[in-house]
């Protein structure tokens, strides 16, 4: 296997997601902040699920965002 384009490849794959994934949590939040559903000092939970399509890979990360 080639070390350097697996590298690559999962690098421009990491780009995408948190690129978007980064925008879709800020508008996310911005809408709700808006709406008055969430407030300064409130603590937002996130999951983010990696998966293979086949199912082989599955990990769930959480995290926690506090709103300033």
């Amino acid at each position: 296997m080639d070390e350097d384009n697996l590298n690559i490849e999962v690098r421009k794959f990491l780009k995408k997601v948190g690129i978007t994934s980064q925008r879709e949590i800020e508008n996310f939040i911005r809408k709700e902040f808006s709406e008055g559903n969430l407030k300064k000092g409130e603590l937002i939970e996130l999951s983010m699920q990696l998966s293979s399509k086949d199912g082989k890979l599955l990990k769930l990360i959480d995290e926690k965002i506090l709103i300033k």
